[in-house]
């Protein structure tokens, strides 16, 4: 299926959470935000997160500074 990450049309298996997307780019969980449609994903709910055809992800780094 397809989904829009990060403005870009990517392919994943049909079933694939947020938390197995992370796992597959190699992004570790620490110190980032998963916007789903619109929408924060708590850290928590990241395994239970299904994605679907259609889907639209931001995944950002967080930094600080000042």
């Amino acid at each position: 299926m397809k989904v829009i990450l990060n403005g870009e049309e990517t392919e994943v298996p049909v079933g694939q959470s947020v938390s197995d997307l992370l796992d597959t780019l190699s992004i570790r969980t620490k110190g980032i935000a998963v916007e789903l449609n619109l929408e924060i994903v708590p850290r928590a709910e990241y395994a239970a997160c299904l994605l679907s055809d259609g889907d639209h992800l931001e995944i950002v780094t967080l930094v600080g500074g000042g």
